[in-house]
């Protein structure tokens, strides 16, 4: 046996320091939510007025915020925010589990819809803080998912036309930090109450401060022309994927060689882009849209002779760009995977807790406002390149999981963190400029 290996046998392990901090680096956004006034905003928003455990709203959500924060994804994992001296460091007082999942049960349809305008109300003070777009060109990708559960005992959970047995989220996220600006947790395909989803988007967006141009890019699954017509007539220019049908693949093949071009594609393919005019409908349901259209095939001998044709995708679009770099511009709709998987790897959103409907919605509120606040830190800290979408793992490993001890030191609180952290500087400088935004008057 080697020196080192009974060295680590000689530790006695006693879980008895009332001083040690779990998740030290919490402080970073717990002093984020206090800039940003939630606990008070929580309460007169959220009037769970008569029901069980409806009292103090606000710490409650704000536990279970912070809990997500601290890689939670479990209404049981809010308990690592009672440990030590972990409490300290948070601008509320932490709730227990159980009154935790009493509360959730207590929510309904309409105080869902409060917790909704929460999440509004704390976009638009972010942005009024230096987080927002201000009078530049937004880009607005929405798109569903499945949050994926088992049993039976999931209200409201569905299958969908994936036939997964889940819950079905309508997400819109913010192409260029991955800000979730709007969610809304159902049952059903991605089609079902998109109009109406939308139409919400768009006036949270503007009512927090996005003066600029807005546009709105998504899959086949929201090709609709009542949810097109409704974008037209709010201002919005849009981009949306269309399913090859009969008519589309007939203006598909009217599109003459000559005006196919190529564009860079990976190793082993080719791609093509071209665009023309798409005519559907008659009378007054007449309509001609602009048809960009990119066909991809196989250039490797063996596959090639496997696979020979062209394979088309298509979309409709009132975005005025080149062709080729219109059809790059929709490409980029596929980031919106990237904050998917991050609202559920990074913000809770992998696990449903409760077998009530909406007790996940708004544990799935919880969970944006945790996936923004992870943004906001590292826009308004200035620890992340702008130009990069940022990662909720990544915050959380350099700023939030690091120990500490809570001392003091001559009538001074004092929050001493490990000697040599790799990111020390990145964590004083989001600290400092967190603190320097005025508080809520």
């Amino acid at each position: 046996m080697s020196r080192v290996s009974r060295d680590i046998d000689r530790i006695e392990v006693t879980f008895d320091d009332e001083t040690l901090v779990a998740d030290a680096g919490l402080i970073v956004p717990a002093t984020l939510m206090l800039r940003l006034g939630l606990e008070a905003l929580v309460n007169s928003t959220v009037r769970l007025v008569g029901r069980v455990g409806g009292a103090l709203p606000g710490r409650k959500i704000l536990t279970l915020v912070a809990a997500i924060l601290a890689g939670g994804s479990h209404i049981d994992h809010a308990d690592k925010l009672r440990a030590g001296a972990t409490e300290e460091v948070l601008p509320f007082r932490v709730m227990a589990p159980s009154t935790l999942g009493t509360f959730l049960r207590a929510f309904t349809f309409g105080h869902v819809r409060q917790l909704d305008a929460v999440i509004a109300e704390t976009i638009r003070r972010a942005w009024s803080r230096g987080a927002g777009p201000g009078s530049q060109a937004v880009t607005i990708d929405v798109d569903s998912t499945i949050c994926e559960v088992h049993g039976t005992a999931k209200h409201g959970a569905a299958y969908g036309y994936t036939k997964v047995l889940g819950y079905h989220p309508l997400l819109a996220t913010r192409a260029d930090t991955g800000e979730v600006l709007h969610a809304r947790l159902r049952e059903g395909s991605s089609q079902r109450g998109a109009k109406r989803f939308t139409e919400e988007l768009i006036a949270r967006v503007r009512r927090a401060g996005a003066t600029g141009a807005l546009t709105v890019r998504a899959d086949a699954g929201f090709w609709n022309y009542a949810l097109l017509d409704t974008l037209t007539r709010l201002g919005v220019r849009w981009a949306v994927t269309v399913r090859i049908n009969p008519s589309i693949r007939t203006a598909i093949e009217a599109i003459e060689e000559s005006a196919w071009r190529t564009i860079d594609y990976p190793d082993g393919g080719q791609a093509q882009v071209a665009e023309c005019v798409y005519v559907t409908g008659q009378g007054r349901h007449r309509r001609q849209l602009r048809l960009v259209v990119r066909r991809t095939r196989l250039t490797e001998a063996a596959q090639r002779r496997l696979w020979p044709d062209w394979r088309h995708h298509a979309f409709i679009t009132t975005v005025e760009l080149p062709t080729v770099e219109v059809d790059q511009f929709h490409r980029d709709h596929a980031t919106v995977e990237l904050a998917i998987r991050d609202l559920k790897e990074g913000a809770g959103l992998e696990h449903c807790p409760s077998g009530r409907f909406f007790a996940n919605a708004a544990w799935l509120a919880c969970a944006v406002l945790a996936h923004n606040l992870i943004r906001w830190t590292a826009r308004l800290g200035d620890v992340h390149p702008a130009e990069q979408l940022t990662v909720a793992r990544t915050i959380r490993t350099r700023l939030l999981q690091l120990p500490g001890r809570l001392v003091n030191r001559s009538r001074q609180w004092v929050l001493r963190l490990p000697a040599r952290w790799p990111w020390h500087s990145e964590f004083n400088t989001a600290l400092d400029r967190i603190r320097s935004l005025p508080l809520l008057t």
